[in-house]
């Protein structure tokens, strides 16, 4: 798919981090966006400052990806207002570290709400226009800890594996029916995903080692023009994928690269 002013592309958690970044990104090449999140104030501000398509204005739609008559009627509104939808980048996450028999459930439950049922109901109302117009194009935003998960982050690397699950998937289901699906795999990229919680954050994360978040913004967009099955950046992410089949070799590498915090287990 070439992005450019015919493209409708809805984003969500749009507000700020990666989801912005996506959102500048596919302005910057003409694309007519809606955007999702939350807080309305945020995306209004967004909007006004990202370049005007030429296909008309960019459309915000407050709603919580995890209720799905919210989501359900803000894409309906997308597709109404802007006569289509070509593109839809499932983005919204919600992260809460800490060791899971310390953490409160409620903290489960958020990300569980967000991470799983947010990404199934949003994309599950986004395929069914582009089925109707036999074309599309999905993004999935998983993370590298949907490929290992780390300690601190059972409950959202779990999530992220229901991610990299679900869209691996939905890639071969739609095989023939015009519409292609994207899962895109980053490390640590500056964003406020952990802004609540900075100093609770494990040792084996650095944030010193956070990347601007249009680098992989770019990349993203790239791999839809490309049609590629995943996004792995920065590359080294892509090592995480052999705890399949080797996870001793990873934990070594990953104490190498992150301290003994990341792999304390060594069996």
């Amino acid at each position: 798919m070439r992005i450019g002013v015919q493209t409708r592309a809805l984003v969500t958690g749009a507000s700020a981090g990666i989801g912005r970044a996506i959102a500048t990104e596919l302005s910057s090449r003409g694309a007519r966006l809606g955007l999702i999140a939350r807080r309305a104030d945020r995306l209004e501000e967004l909007a006004a400052e990202l370049p005007v398509s030429a296909a008309g204005p960019h459309i915000v739609l407050a709603a919580d990806v995890a209720d799905r008559a919210a989501i359900e009627s803000a894409v309906a509104s997308f597709v109404s207002q802007a006569g289509g939808l070509e593109l839809f980048v499932a983005n919204a996450g919600i992260a809460h570290y800490g060791p899971f028999v310390d953490a409160p459930l409620e903290h489960a439950e958020q990300m569980i709400a967000v991470n799983v049922s947010g990404t199934t109901l949003s994309v599950a109302a986004a395929l069914a226009p582009m089925i109707d117009a036999g074309r599309g194009h999905v993004i999935v935003i998983s993370s590298g800890a949907g490929l290992r998960a780390f300690p601190s982050a059972a409950v959202y690397g779990a999530t992220k594996a229901y991610d990299k699950g679900f869209a691996e998937a939905l890639r071969h289901e739609l095989s023939g029916t015009g519409i292609s699906v994207t899962t895109a795999f980053p490390g640590e990229f500056e964003s406020d995903l952990h802004a609540h919680e900075r100093e609770l954050l494990p040792d084996w994360r650095s944030n010193d080692e956070e990347r601007p978040p249009a680098e992989l913004a770019t990349a993203i967009a790239d791999a839809v023009e490309a049609d590629k099955r995943g996004v792995y950046l920065p590359r080294e992410v892509r090592l995480l994928g052999l705890n399949g089949i080797a996870p001793r070799l990873v934990d070594r590498i990953l104490v190498r690269l992150r301290g003994p915090s990341a792999a304390p287990r060594r069996d």
